[in-house]
């Protein structure tokens, strides 16, 4: 990718030494694909006349379109992943210790926390990103009662090493789903596997409601609890046989939902396009990016740079501070990690390397579905010149933060 023009009108000198900024209006990490059409409109101005405006008919349009375009038997939608996280494992009446990855968001471990359980947090994959099924085989005990797999930015966990953990273990296996709408693992939507998948559809993912999660399954006996379990736990006449939650779902957001849903292939297809342009753009000495196994297809709700310090010349957090003063919104995606934030040392393990190496060093750059060619060589320029500028920024960096 070549950058005269825009050398031509910014200069040479990155925006942290005295350059002019790549944006002059800050460009965020991600924005929602939301497309505004007349259906979506007269979804919701029927809702609004109906005065049926929460865990209606569009609820449900909305989980029988999930399960036309995933396959997945089942499907219930809630008012957020988390909910639906929390409430899957309340449902599976579980005791003892849940394995997950540590490189992971906090919402993973908080709903085995809100269950009563024990987090046991493994080591990560150091290319998929993804949790280690060697570090999970290595971590059954028993007091393990379940297994937890994340979709690291919509990049398909080791899902068919993880089943067989399961089985032999005979213990339930879930999937924080949340990045994986869309993705595909050996060439089958993600949403069917383990005894449940469970998504999220807030405004930094490709499917937006607003606000929502779903959980799909195969077990009718598990779909069955969900219902009655977004629902307070009650079941219709107010003898709850279990303690619920309040997570149902606003028809406004399944409208939104569906919408977005319906273009969920074009999304896809347009964020690996964006991926493939920036590896290109940014194949250089010491950057590295997630690795998707052959076969696999991620959604790529977030796309990763890892820095290594002694080849790129900066480390990470000068190049944050730097692509900062550019006008670059990013974030450090998982850092800390779980297994070191306050509300979780007490679990252990003390130490996690490849997971705290990882979080130390990797960066999330701007990604959005409807990001313009322009918009994605800019981003890519500002690193070039930032890079070619490194010796004087580690200079700078050594003297004190940058401003």
């Amino acid at each position: 990718m070549g950058y005269g023009t825009l050398y031509d009108s910014l200069g040479e000198a990155p925006a942290a030494l005295g350059g002019k900024a790549a944006f002059q209006d800050i460009l965020p990490i991600t924005k929602p694909t939301l497309k505004i059409d007349g259906k979506l409109m007269r979804r919701i101005e029927g809702t609004l006349e109906s005065g049926m405006i929460t865990n209606h008919e569009l609820v449900r349009e909305f989980e029988n379109a999930m399960v036309s375009y995933l396959g997945s038997p089942f499907a219930v939608a809630l008012a957020n992943c988390t909910s639906g996280l929390m409430l899957t494992l309340k449902c599976l009446e579980l005791r003892g210790e849940v394995i997950l990855p540590s490189f992971t968001f906090v919402a993973s471990a908080h709903s085995v926390l809100w269950n009563g359980l024990r987090p046991r947090f493994v080591e990560c994959d150091p290319l998929t990103f993804n949790i280690s099924p060697e570090a999970v085989a290595e971590a059954i005990g028993p007091e393990t009662s379940a297994i937890m797999g994340v979709h690291i930015f919509g990049n398909p966990a080791p899902i068919g090493e993880l089943e067989e953990i399961a089985g032999d273990a005979k213990i339930p296996l879930i999937f924080d789903s949340a990045h994986g709408m869309g993705a595909q693992y050996r060439g089958k939507k993600i949403g069917n596997f383990g005894d449940a998948e469970i998504f999220s559809f807030s405004p930094t993912k490709l499917v937006v409601a607003g606000e929502g999660g779903a959980v799909t399954t195969g077990s009718k006996e598990l779909y069955d609890n969900l219902i009655v379990g977004r629902n307070y736990g009650n079941p219709g006449d107010y003898d709850c046989p279990f303690a619920g939650l309040s997570a149902r779902l606003p028809e406004i957001n399944a409208a939104l939902g569906l919408s977005s849903l319906a273009n969920i292939e074009d999304f896809v297809g347009r964020r690996n396009e964006l991926a493939d342009k920036y590896r290109g753009a940014l194949s250089m000495g010491g950057l590295r990016f997630q690795a998707v196994d052959p076969g696999n297809r991620a959604t790529y709700k977030d796309f990763a740079l890892v820095v290594n310090e002694e080849e790129f010349g900066l480390t990470r957090d000068v190049l944050e501070l730097a692509l900062a003063e550019e006008g670059i919104s990013t974030r450090k995606y998982f850092d800390p990690p779980v297994h070191l934030q306050k509300a979780y040392r007490k679990f252990g393990p003390p130490s996690l390397p490849v997971t705290e190496g990882l979080a130390r060093n990797i960066l999330c750059i701007p990604m959005f579905t409807h990001m313009s060619e322009d918009i994605l060589e800019k981003v890519c320029f500002a690193i070039d010149r930032i890079v070619g500028s490194a010796e004087e920024l580690a200079k700078q960096n050594n003297q004190g933060p940058l401003v």
